[in-house]
């Protein structure tokens, strides 16, 4: 199995773990970043605290994307990501509306 199977395997498995809701959302999650995505939290902008790392030991390498769906069963769109790389690099970003969105990419 190439390594960017896995890793879209792995996100598939990590955030479809909880039943399947009418609230649930899925968003394109692209990685046309220079280095590897490492870590990936995504959480109710309300919540005030990250939820788990969805690529837990694997990893979304430069040039890949991957459907990511949140089974939270939340009626909410708007999200806060926090992303980390391989090179130690932190990115944030808060209050996005995934549902008018649809993708979300770093570049």
């Amino acid at each position: 199995m190439n390594i960017s199977r896995f890793v879209i395997a792995t996100v598939v498995a990590c955030v479809t773990a909880t039943p399947v809701f009418a609230q649930d959302l899925e968003f394109l999650l692209i990685n046309d970043s220079p280095g590897p995505l490492t870590e990936f939290y995504v959480s109710a902008a309300s919540s005030g605290s990250w939820e788990s790392n969805l690529l837990r030991g694997g990893y979304l390498d430069a040039g890949y994307e991957v459907d990511v769906l949140i089974a939270d069963g939340l009626s909410t769109c708007v999200y806060d990501i926090l992303a980390v790389f391989s090179d130690g690099e932190r990115l944030e970003d808060f209050d996005l509306d995934l549902c008018e969105l649809g993708s979300y990419t770093f570049e």
